[in-house]
């Protein structure tokens, strides 16, 4: 499939300030990885590619060592916490004097019920520069704005006298690539213009408002995205407070947050350990009874380099990522002043549950030449209880870790001399093996063409489909006869050479060309997590090719085919069709009858209303249907997708005959459908091994049939019964150890077979087995044929 580049910068990663939102080159895997063993969940480096010429920089020139004497030793409430506070109030003092110059104009509310607002309980009105989200809330309930994490408004206009670039709101996202990065997966439900934006409950109002929102963190991904920005605020403050710690950047996750800090080199002792979590939590339990406010203030660069000078990773931000002559924002919160688009939660007394959860070793900027960094993660919750069910949900998520119980089974193993590359171990090699043959029989029925494509191209092939521009430093890429060529990423550059390899007509189309090709992507060692975030892998990939009027009916095909995959897993989906973004290519026109077919598609399959509409949250190449999967712990997964493609098509002159006589009406270029209903292997080996927790069903699990003599005397029976079910298809075991009956019985259930057949004097004389489930149920005695048919029955009907 395609590696999306994002076009757009959601409204997650808007809500950091550009300068951190700068420096957060590379974030954490998935929060799944929180659920690793020991060993794996505290240590690794984030590291580089496997080459030595790529990682991201700041910038070519900057040092690859600059953290130096910043941080000598743990040191409790150092002096330049004092230092900073008095430069932030210097600046506060000149940015008052700014406000105060402000007119304020009386402006109305409307909330999302369509009543508009336009005076508080009191009679006294709204006014831009005076009345904040939380003025509003408390009009309607006090509960409403003491409940509220954060507000969504959409302005009608601005007041004459606001300026986003004097309020340190311009700017440009240098860095928007790194979006995909960031381990938020989900976004918000409407497009956000440069009008709707998430504003600070205390933030004054700069506008009348056509739509305001308030968003509570059990109910909105914004709202937790806020609440857990903060709580990294509150990390960092604890941090600075104990330690001395010098702060680089702190994120928030898709489930939780993180704080990176440098504690010196070796010699400082700065590093992190596990005796360190109880005395952060205390303190940040301290910090939250002082319910501290987040104030937010806008600063220059002159000004930012001065409050944090120092801090020689916050001056490297801002002075490469900040031009000159412009502004950006701090939030200050207790002692605490850094960097920060926000928003933020009102106060530090909304987090009313907090634990550390771990921590590693990383490195500024991802680049292993670059200083070490202490990292520590965090989880936040405005209700205990919250905490209590999430601690519960993350001992059961450990349980069911896809590496411990691929280590546990015998299904996969990992070596450093191939990091980031599965050796698929044979049982392993049996589930994913069933994977693709599972894949392919749809295939069959499908009306798809498996074809095999090369593995290496030369680079000219990247540059054309124009992924060399944005997605070279993700690829292996090596000499050949002096000439750069390079390990493929993806299939469709190689799929469009392959259909533009002869002439197509329109009864021809659709083409579906299926391809399970090995894809080598070069990502960061310290990404690497599990069978998750791999180096090497597979795609049950396909492309389709077709005329604009087939679109409907190849996307319906294509959910219809998705449906059948996830309703044999047992999972559950969700539907999402993300539409135009902002820096589209093609014609709008074009753009608009692909989102209609896309529509109709999407209606016929799951009714009206079954979906939902993502607007400006396509891919800049075409709009696409995200299906987002819900496993058995309810923890949402993207795997599925649907992709148009107006762009590669282009890019590589595609093209077939119409059947028209009319000049300039002969050739059409055919529409490019990216598709997959598993995406990686791996990674779906992984969610599915986490959903069963180790219970594969029968026609998916590498053990099925484990026999079970009660005395040795029947061994050679067992060995008949084996025999018969190997032929016909089955994983079958024979126990001959010396180990008691009992003993065989139960090591046959903790592996995980799904039947034991119990084999004594009786059974030999009759041609039976006594069968018994891997959960210890006794089924009873059966003819061995009998029992074939039956295990062929569940294995034909997926179970």
């Amino acid at each position: 499939m395609a590696a999306e580049i994002p076009p757009d910068v959601s409204a997650l990663w808007q809500s950091l300030s550009p300068a951190v939102r700068a420096a957060l080159i590379e974030s954490e895997s998935n929060q799944a990885s929180s659920a690793n063993d020991d060993k794996d969940a505290k240590s690794g480096l984030q590291g580089r590619r496997a080459k030595a010429s790529t990682g991201p920089r700041m910038d070519d020139t900057a040092a690859n060592l600059i953290g130096g004497a910043s941080f000598e030793k743990r040191t409790k409430n150092p002096g330049w916490i004092k230092v900073r506070a008095d430069v932030y109030d210097a600046v506060k003092e000149r940015r008052q004097k700014e406000l105060d110059g402000k007119i304020p104009v009386d402006i109305a509310v409307t909330l999302p019920d369509g009543k508009t607002l336009s005076e508080d309980k009191e009679g006294t009105k709204f006014q831009a520069w005076r009345t904040t989200p939380f003025d509003v809330a408390a009009t309607v309930s006090r509960g409403l704005a003491d409940n509220a994490s954060v507000a969504r408004v959409t302005y009608v206009a601005y007041v004459a006298d606001y300026d986003p670039e004097e309020d340190g709101m311009g700017g440009v996202d240098t860095l928007a690539d790194s979006m995909a990065e960031l381990t938020v997966e989900d976004k918000p439900d409407e497009e956000k213009s440069g009008l709707t934006l998430l504003w600070d409950m205390n933030r004054p109002l700069v506008g009348s408002v056509s739509k305001m929102e308030f968003l509570k963190f059990e109910d909105d991904v914004d709202a937790r995205t806020v609440f857990w920005h903060s709580s990294a605020h509150v990390l960092g403050e604890a941090l600075e407070r104990l330690y001395g710690a010098r702060l680089t950047i702190g994120p928030p996750l898709a489930g939780g947050f993180y704080y990176d800090s440098y504690m010196g080199d070796s010699a400082s002792d700065g590093a992190f350990k596990e005796e360190d979590y109880q005395p952060v939590e205390a303190e940040v339990q301290k910090i939250v009874k002082e319910k501290q406010k987040f104030e937010r203030l806008v600063v220059t660069k002159e000004e930012a380099l001065d409050m944090f000078a120092g801090n020689p990773f916050k001056e490297q931000i801002i002075s490469t990522k900040i031009p000159d002559g412009t502004r950006t924002t701090v939030y200050r919160c207790g002692d605490l002043v850094d960097l920060c688009r926000g928003p933020h939660v009102p106060n530090t007394g909304r987090i009313k549950a907090f634990a550390t959860t771990r921590h590693s070793a990383t490195n500024w900027l991802g680049d292993t030449e670059n200083d070490s960094l202490q990292r520590m993660y965090g989880i936040s919750f405005p209700d205990k209880k919250m905490l209590k069910a999430w601690q519960e949900n993350q001992e059961k998520a450990k349980e069911r870790d896809h590496r411990r119980i691929a280590q546990q089974q015998d299904l996969v193993m990992f070596h450093e001399l191939s990091a980031g590359s599965a050796f698929w171990l044979p049982h392993g090699a049996r589930i994913y093996n069933k994977l693709i043959s599972f894949i392919k029989e749809h295939y069959w029925k499908r009306g798809y063409d498996e074809i095999i494509t090369p593995n290496v191209y030369n680079l000219d092939l990247w540059h054309q489909s124009g992924h060399a521009m944005h997605y070279k430093d993700a690829m292996f890429c090596f000499d050949v006869e002096g000439k750069e060529w390079a390990m493929k990423p993806m299939n469709c550059p190689g799929h469009c050479l392959m259909f533009a390899g002869k002439i197509r007509s329109y009864r021809d189309l659709p083409i579906r060309f299926a391809d399970f090709g090995v894809l080598h992507r070069n990502e960061l060692s310290g990404a690497l997590s599990g069978l998750t975030r791999v180096r090497r892998f597979q795609q049950d990939d396909a492309h389709i090719y077709c005329r604009e009027d087939q679109i409907e009916q190849e996307v319906l095909g294509a959910l219809d085919f998705m449906k059948s995959v996830y309703t044999t897993f047992g999972m559950t989906y969700k539907l999402e069709l993300s539409t135009r973004p902002k820096k589209a290519l093609g014609d709008k026109e074009l753009w608009d009858r692909a989102e209609a077919a896309l529509a109709r598609a999407m209606d016929a399959f799951a009714g009206k209303g079954g979906w939902r509409e993502n607007p400006g949250d396509g891919a800049f190449y075409g709009p696409k249907i995200d299906i987002k999967v819900m496993d058995a712990m309810e923890r949402v997964h993207q795997c599925a997708t649907v992709q148009l493609d107006f762009q590669l098509p282009i890019r590589f002159g595609l093209e077939y005959n119409t059947g028209s006589k009319e000049e300039g009406e002969q050739f059409a270029r055919p529409v490019m459908v990216h598709r997959a209903m598993l995406g990686s292997v791996e990674r779906m080996f992984a969610v599915l091994c986490e959903h069963y927790g180790g219970k594969w069903p029968l026609w998916l699990s590498p053990r099925q049939v484990m026999v079970v003599p009660v005395h040795k005397e029947w061994n050679d029976y067992c060995q008949e019964v084996r025999d018969k079910l190997h032929n016909e298809g089955f994983y079958c075991d024979v126990d001959l150890s010396k180990a008691t009956f009992q003993k065989k019985v139960r090591n046959a259930q903790i592996d995980q077979y799904n039947f034991q057949l119990v084999v004594g004097e009786a059974e030999a004389k009759n041609g039976t087995v006594n069968i018994r489930t891997r959960d210890n149920k006794v089924e009873g005695e059966k003819k061995v044929d009998e029992l074939i048919e039956y295990l062929k029955q569940l294995r034909a009907e997926y179970k």
